[in-house]
C-alpha cells in the first residue's frame, strides 16, 4: 500500500512539475511577443515536455510497461496528450498504438488511445471498435490508401493471440474548447483484450483493420458521470510561477532557463511581479501572488486565518462525540447524528454529492483525532493557491495543480458585522462596486465584510452563469446556524491554473 501511494504522489508530482515548465513557456512567449493566452501555436506543451526529459524526469524512462503503470488510476485525466508520453501510459506522440518487441521477436501492443482521428467506436460501453493505423488522410495528409497489417496493425493482431492487456485511453473533445487544434482531453479507461479482428471498406473506400477489443472484468468502472465530466476538464492556457522569489517585492523570476537551439542563445522568464505568500506563515501551504499583466501588487489587507466575530456575539463550543476509534462505522455518533446519520465527506475528503444545507463536522471537544473523515475544512487549504492578475485586470485565484470534484478549496473569511454597519454596498450580483472584495451576506443582518480583514477567499471572483465553485455551510467550533462558517467546494474537477469562480449569490 505505501508503495502504491508513493507512486501516486510520483505521477502527480511529475505532472505538477510539467504544468510549471509549461506555464513558463507561455509566460516567456506572451511577454516577447504579445501573444495572449489560450494560443499554443509555438508547441510550448512539447517544448515542456522535452525540458522535462532532459532533466531525467519522465517517469519509467528504461522500460515499458506492459498491464497498470503504477501511480495511475482509471479514471485519471489528462491535458494533453503528451502528459501521456511523461508518464508511461502510452509512449507514442502521435501514433495511436503502442507496442513492444517479445521475447520471441514479434510486436506485441501495450497500450492504445481512441481519440476519434479514425473511425472508432468510441460510445460508453465495455467494447470498443478500434480502426487500424495508416491511411488516413485526416492524420498523414496524402491520398488514403488500403491499410497493410503491419507495425501497431500487427502487433493487436499478435496481442489477440498472446492474449496480453492493452491500456485503453479514450479522447473526448472537450465542450468548452470550441474550434480550437487543441481541444482534446484523454481519459485513462483500463486494461482491455483484443478479442477479434476483421477487414472492411473504410469511409474514404480503402480497407481498414477492425479490431474488437473487450475491457477485463473486475476493473473499476468509468461511468458515464465521469466520462461527462471529463469533457469540462482542460487546461485554460494560462501564465502561472511557482512560489520562488524569498523577498515581498517585484523580483525576475529567473530560477528557469530555457535553452533555445533554434535561436542558439539563452533565454530568461518575464519579469513578473511576485509575493511569495500573503498569508505571511498564517497558512500552512504558502499563498503566492503573481501579475504578468502590469506592474500594480495586490490591493493591501489584513490577513487573517479565522472569522472575526462581533464582540457581542457569545459563541459556545458544542459537546463532542465519544468516538475514540473514529466516527465513520460508529452508530451512536453524536456528529453524524446531526447530519442524518452518514458523514458528508467520502475517504478523499470530498464532499458528497446531495449534502445537507448545513454539514456538521466533529468539534475542538470531539475525541476522535484529527485524521478522522468527519474533518475536513477546519484542516485548512490543501491546494497550492495562487492570486494572479487575468486579463479582465482585477485580482483572481488559481491553483497550480488539478483538483477534483468536491474538493474543498477554502473558507470565505472577513468580519462579521451588522448589515447596517458594513463599509459598501453590494451590487445585484453581490460584488462590491470596485470589484476588489466580495460582502457576503449570510443572514438577514449580518455579512461578512472582507475590505479590510480577510483570506484568500476575498480574491475569489464571482460567476452568475460558469461557477467552478460553491459555497456550503458548515458548522464544528460552535452551533449558532445563525453564522456558519462558508466553505468553498469545486463543482466539478477543475484542471490546474483554471481560475477559481463562485456564484456567491448562494
Amino acid at each position: 500500500m505505501v508503495g502504491k501511494v508513493n507512486m501516486r504522489k510520483k505521477v502527480m508530482n511529475t505532472l505538477n512539475l510539467y504544468h510549471e515548465i509549461f506555464a513558463k513557456l507561455l509566460s516567456e512567449k506572451e511577454a516577447q511577443s504579445n501573444v495572449k493566452h489560450g494560443s499554443l501555436s509555438d508547441k510550448s506543451y512539447m517544448k515542456a515536455a522535452m525540458l522535462l526529459k532532459q532533466q531525467q524526469k519522465w517517469l519509467h524512462m528504461d522500460e515499458r510497461i506492459i498491464g497498470p503503470v503504477p501511480g495511475v488510476e482509471i479514471g485519471d485525466k489528462f491535458n494533453y496528450r503528451v502528459e501521456l508520453v511523461i508518464i508511461g501510459l502510452h509512449r507514442q506522440f502521435s501514433s495511436g498504438i503502442d507496442y513492444i518487441k517479445g521475447s520471441n521477436g514479434a510486436n506485441f501492443a501495450i497500450s492504445i488511445v481512441a481519440s476519434g482521428l479514425y473511425d472508432n467506436d468510441t460510445s460508453f460501453s465495455n467494447v470498443l471498435i478500434y480502426s487500424g493505423q495508416g491511411g488516413n488522410p485526416k492524420v498523414a495528409h496524402k491520398k488514403p490508401t488500403d491499410q497493410r497489417l503491419e507495425k501497431g496493425n500487427l502487433a493487436l493482431r499478435n496481442s489477440m493471440d498472446a492474449k496480453n492487456p492493452i491500456r485503453v485511453i479514450r479522447g473526448l473533445k472537450s465542450i468548452h474548447m470550441g474550434d480550437e487544434k487543441n481541444n482534446s482531453i484523454y481519459i485513462y479507461d483500463g486494461l482491455y483484450h483484443v478479442v477479434d479482428f476483421w477487414q472492411k471498406r473504410g469511409e474514404f473506400g480503402k480497407v481498414v483493420f477492425r479490431f474488437k477489443l473487450r475491457r477485463i472484468k473486475g476493473q473499476p468502472e468509468l461511468t458515464r458521470l465521469k466520462m461527462k465530466n471529463a469533457k469540462e476538464f482542460k487546461l485554460k492556457d494560462c501564465v502561472h510561477f511557482n512560489v520562488i522569489s524569498q523577498g515581498k517585492e517585484k523580483k525576475a523570476c529567473e530560477d528557469f532557463r530555457i535553452n533555445d537551439r533554434t535561436q542558439g542563445r539563452e533565454k530568461k522568464a518575464s519579469e513578473c511581479f511576485h509575493l511569495d505568500d500573503i498569508s505571511q506563515g498564517k497558512e500552512k501551504n504558502p499563498i503566492s501572488a503573481v501579475n504578468t499583466i502590469d506592474d500594480d501588487g495586490p490591493p493591501w489587507f489584513n490577513y487573517i486565518s479565522n472569522m472575526i466575530y462581533l464582540e457581542s456575539y457569545r459563541l459556545l463550543v458544542p459537546s463532542g462525540c465519544d468516538c475514540t476509534n473514529g466516527c465513520l462505522f460508529s452508530k451512536n455518533c453524536s456528529c453524524l447524528i446531526k447530519n442524518g446519520g452518514e458523514i458528508s465527506y467520502n475517504q478523499e475528503g470530498c464532499i458528497l454529492e446531495g449534502s445537507k444545507n448545513l454539514v456538521y463536522e466533529c468539534g475542538p471537544l470531539c475525541k476522535c483525532n484529527s485524521s478522522c473523515y468527519n474533518r475536513v475544512t477546519q484542516l485548512g487549504i490543501r491546494f497550492p493557491l495562487e492570486v494572479f492578475k487575468t486579463n479582465k485586470n482585477e485580482w483572481g485565484v488559481r491553483s497550480r495543480v488539478g483538483i477534483p470534484s468536491g474538493s474543498f478549496i477554502c473558507e470565505y473569511l472577513g468580519e462579521l458585522s451588522n448589515e447596517n454597519g458594513t463599509r459598501d454596498t453590494t451590487s445585484q450580483c453581490g460584488c462590491s462596486k470596485d470589484r476588489k472584495y466580495i460582502r457576503m451576506i449570510i443572514d438577514g443582518s449580518s455579512a461578512i465584510d472582507a475590505s479590510l480583514y480577510g483570506n484568500v477567499g476575498r480574491f475569489i471572483n464571482h460567476s452568475c452563469f460558469w461557477p467552478n465553485l460553491y459555497a456550503q455551510n458548515v458548522l464544528y467550533d460552535h452551533d449558532d446556524k445563525r453564522m456558519p462558517h462558508i466553505m468553498l467546494f469545486a463543482i466539478k474537477d477543475i484542471p490546474p491554473l483554471e481560475e477559481l469562480t463562485c456564484n456567491f449569490m448562494f
